[in-house]
């Protein structure tokens, strides 16, 4: 369904490539051809991926299978093992860990022709033109024009910055301005590292860790089985909401890591022996946001609901917010006259189900630490297994909730909301 003139209908700016910016890219490029120009924004000299693994659900499995893109990811991703157990078995049976460079190496691969990557700059602000248009300001002093913008810049996000800086203000509460544009620390520290699993086997031959998914210490293999990936918190439930003090992402010592959990079971200690390079992450959220679009601007990923990571669900709701939103900005009947109406169709049906699994991640952590209001918080009253199993059974609601439904799903109902509005526009 290409144009007639052979030129793009619009113009598409992407800001971030990182997992969600390039799923859009991808997404646009499959879906649109070159009717769509995409320019993809990299504020670092080369597309690199930040962290180790991710959590590939059945909902994220069916994203990449629409893109043609779910053989090739899942022979680089792990099979869930046949022995976990607990609550971990929900959580492995529902997904499959991937290292995070390997897929962002084959996102690499798929993008599209229509698909101009810009190193090197980092976006400042932007603005808006009389016609509608924006002017892009990058760090480099340099600028950019485009006619649709969408930021997949992370929780530190400026287009969420400036969109809600900007924004009317009988649309959102002026008060709560800073509570949108800030992310908000969580009282949690994450320790992360990669583990290599032959080190690991010469102290440990039967590491449970090999399998089996763990928390407090979160544990699971990645790079066809020769790593460990393993996240490992402390929190501090005092501190939450308040400022952090210091860089979010720091690099550690061996000693800091063992101290920090010095009296953890002798499985979990064992397996922090051995951490690579561990890193110290300050985890911060996106505080709820009332929307995600204004005029041709939007958010995906964790420009808008960055969220706690017990659920292993942060990409995986980037890549159904890009291939919905991407879906839309494609389809025939999507113009830039209307473009405004198709964000805000991509808000309806994304806004409220990604925010509802940043809450239910948010619990699972509670749940995790003991500190879940009205169930089990390390109390021993007596009927301690009781309690614990009914924690248990909570957890596994909830990570079995969060594999239900579909983000394809999700598309066809953002389909037929986009052939409404655009009918009702044009009897307008």
């Amino acid at each position: 369904m290409s144009s007639s003139s052979g030129t793009p209908k619009f113009r598409v700016a992407i800001c971030g490539a990182g997992i969600g910016g390039l799923v859009l890219a991808v997404t646009i490029g499959k879906f649109a051809g070159r009717d769509v120009q995409v320019d993809l924004y990299e504020a670092h000299d080369a597309i690199t991926a930040i962290g180790a693994g991710i959590m590939i659900s059945r909902r994220t499995s069916a994203v990449l299978e629409a893109l043609g893109l779910y053989e090739e990811i899942s022979h680089v991703s792990m099979k869930p093992p046949a022995s976990s157990h607990g609550p971990s078995k929900n959580l492995s049976d529902n997904r499959n860990p991937v290292y995070r460079q390997h897929l962002v190496d084959i996102l690499k691969q798929h993008l599209p022709p229509s698909c101009t990557v810009h190193f090197n700059k980092r976006l400042t602000k932007y603005s808006k033109l009389s016609t509608g248009s924006l002017i892009l300001h990058f760090a480099d002093e340099s600028s950019d024009n485009t006619d649709v913008l969408i930021g997949a810049d992370g929780i530190r996000s400026s287009v969420r910055k400036t969109l809600f800086e900007t924004i009317d203000r009988d649309l959102v509460d002026p008060s709560k301005i800073r509570h949108y544009t800030d992310p908000s620390w969580t009282g949690t520290l994450v320790y992360r590292a990669v583990v290599p699993v032959e080190k690991l086997l010469e102290t440990d031959p039967n590491a449970t860790t090999l399998e089996d998914f763990i928390v407090i210490v979160v544990s699971y293999p990645v790079s066809g089985g020769t790593l460990i990936n393993v996240s490992a918190s402390v929190s501090d439930e005092q501190k939450a909401g308040t400022p952090f003090e210091g860089r979010w992402v720091s690099d550690v010592s061996q000693e800091e890591v063992e101290e920090a959990f010095h009296d953890f079971e002798p499985a979990a200690k064992n397996l922090l022996k051995y951490f690579n390079n561990p890193s110290r992450w300050a985890l911060h959220v996106v505080n709820e946001l009332p929307l995600l679009t204004c005029d041709r601007v939007a958010l995906i990923g964790d420009a808008c609901h960055a969220m706690a990571p017990y659920l292993g669900a942060g990409a995986g709701q980037a890549m159904e917010d890009a291939f919905v939103l991407g879906r839309l900005l494609a389809h025939p009947l999507t113009t830039l006259d209307n473009v405004p109406a198709a964000l805000r169709v991509y808000q309806d049906v994304r806004l409220a189900a990604a925010q509802l699994v940043a809450r239910n991640a948010k619990d699972i952590g509670l749940m995790f630490q003991f500190s879940m209001p009205g169930y089990y918080d390390g109390t021993d009253r007596g009927n301690e297994r009781e309690e614990m199993e009914i924690l248990q059974e909570m957890i596994n609601s909830h990570m079995v909730n969060y594999g239900q439904g579909s983000a394809v799903a999700e598309w066809q109902q953002a389909e037929k909301n986009l052939q409404e509005s655009v009918g009702l526009c044009n009897d307008c």
